[in-house]
């Protein structure tokens, strides 16, 4: 008679046990990781704003159907899995059925295809459009399912919805200031110039993750202020450094420094619709006043890479700097081209120039001597970030000096920026073999067509192109040795944060 009472006492025993046991698994996790950035973001809606500022924090606030690891691999994020029509045509997503936006509400195939139509939305001028002109149609088929059905075949969509962030309808109006996503970690608050508080995402559909209780991006700008507070403890990150301060850390004790091949490059961008530079001999000329290797040295301290048009980070598609004979430093053979488009010397003109980065105007100041002794009399114009991006969008330069992004897939960098009409093609430049190789690298799934037909644009862009790349940079972050799981990646997205965790 006692035996079933105590089977059963034993039992209640082992429930509250296992009940104890999963409450101590489940246990919220405690620690707030303190990132010192240079730069406060002009604004934080994902479709609009596309600085590294923007994009470093949106990072892990919102996610895209895909994502881009660490290693540039596409891999499933809001999307767990997809098929493709044998014609190209015909995309169908599966979406995670526990995917949750920060507010509470659970994620819907029809906040999927709203994001979609707002960036295509000329009204929203997302610098994103451009990438998915291409869809004709996205519809639910299911309640955790979508279709996109494409013009055209586009090799390169996988890799550009990564960067598509799918947020509610509802927010759309308030993104700006407050962001809400789908990510691991939800917005709190934003005081101007001080700091960004993010929390923990409680209903992430990642088991587990993230493993922090917060972020909180603290807006530093003194470099050597941030480099004082991660040797003394006080910030357990600085995403991006300069490679100067990336060699002072290395062997500074409880400091760990990574590093990437960048993905971002140094430019200077030229408007072809104003002279001087509306002359192709004129872009031609500047490309061959400059030593690039100089500007590696002087302003990147030796660790970057001269590049063209593409990032060498992209092993599979990048022409190396050899493959462009305007790329041979020859000062006196530009004067002799600017000449020979009927200009006087000096050719005079003014640049902009980013002013938030250091590094930016060092490049800059570099640029303007070098341009120099090759028959060029440049301005310097620096601007504060929020006034230089929307002189920017607004085409309102005769050229500028900045950092620029590249991507995964060639076209993600090449179309955007250099197709008639592109959404990041401020430079007002048209060229019809240029769209037209474009297009055929984009429709066509062959790899090998691809490498010939991206060899074509890189030789016609890099010597007479709105854009004279300069150097693709080592990308450097430094950490305290207790921050573990954190992996830098070339697109500098920090969404290996939700795998971080702050020990001893």
């Amino acid at each position: 008679m006692t035996r079933l009472p105590l089977i059963l006492a034993a039992a209640l025993a082992f429930a509250a046990q296992a009940r104890a046991q999963t409450t101590r698994t489940q246990t919220p996790p405690t620690q707030t990781l303190k990132i010192a950035t240079d730069l406060s973001p002009v604004g934080l809606d994902p479709h609009v704003a596309t600085a590294f500022s923007t994009v470093m924090i949106d990072s892990v606030i919102y996610e895209g159907l895909t994502a881009i690891d660490h290693s540039l691999r596409i891999v499933p994020a809001l999307a767990q899995s997809w098929t493709i029509s044998p014609d190209g045509l015909t995309y169908d997503f599966r979406l995670r059925p526990g995917a949750t936006f920060q507010n509470g509400r659970r994620m819907t195939p029809a906040d999927v295809i709203a994001s979609i139509a707002r960036v295509r939305d000329p009204k929203t001028g997302s610098p994103y459009a451009s990438r998915f002109a291409v869809i004709a149609s996205v519809t639910a088929t299911g309640p955790d399912a979508i279709r996109i059905t494409l013009k055209q075949p586009s090799a390169p969509l996988l890799a550009q919805l990564a960067v598509l962030a799918i947020a509610p309808p509802e927010a759309f109006a308030t993104l700006q200031r407050k962001p809400v996503g789908t990510g691991p970690f939800g917005f709190r608050e934003w005081v101007p110039d001080t700091d960004i508080a993010l929390v923990r995402n409680p209903r992430y559909w990642a088991p587990g993750l993230p493993k922090l209780a917060g972020i909180t991006f603290e807006i530093v700008p003194e470099a050597a202020t941030r480099q004082l507070g991660l040797t003394s403890g006080s910030y357990a990150m600085l995403p991006a450094i300069d490679a100067a301060t990336a060699q002072a850390l290395m062997s500074a004790p409880g400091v760990t420094v990574q590093k990437s091949q960048d993905l971002a490059y140094s430019l200077v961008g030229l408007n072809v619709s104003r002279p001087p530079f509306d002359k192709p001999e004129v872009r031609q000329a500047l490309n061959m006043a400059l030593d690039r290797s100089q500007i590696v040295q002087a302003a990147y301290f030796g660790q970057g890479a001269a590049g063209g048009p593409l990032s060498p980070a992209l092993r599979q598609w990048a022409l190396p700097t050899s493959a462009f004979p305007c790329y041979t430093h020859d000062p006196e053979a530009a004067r002799a081209l600017l000449r020979k488009s009927g200009l006087t010397l000096p050719v005079r003109a003014t640049l902009d120039v980013f002013g938030g980065i250091q590094q930016v105007v060092d490049v800059a100041q570099v640029v303007q001597a070098q341009a120099k002794a090759g028959g060029f009399d440049f301005a310097l114009n620096v601007e504060e970030a929020g006034r230089f991006i929307q002189d920017w969008k607004n085409s309102r330069f005769q050229g500028f000096v900045s950092l620029n992004s590249g991507g995964p897939d060639p076209d993600d960098y090449l179309g955007r920026t250099f197709a008639t009409g592109g959404a990041s093609n401020v430079f007002q430049y048209s060229d019809p073999t240029t769209d037209a190789l474009l297009d055929k690298a984009r429709t066509t799934s062959d790899a090998a067509t691809r490498k010939t037909l991206y060899d074509t644009l890189q030789k016609r862009l890099a010597c007479t192109g709105p854009v004279v790349h300069l150097v693709y940079g080592t990308l450097f972050s430094a950490l305290r040795s207790t921050v573990h799981g954190f992996h830098i990646s070339p697109t500098r997205s920090l969404r290996s944060l939700r795998d971080t965790t702050v020990g001893k």
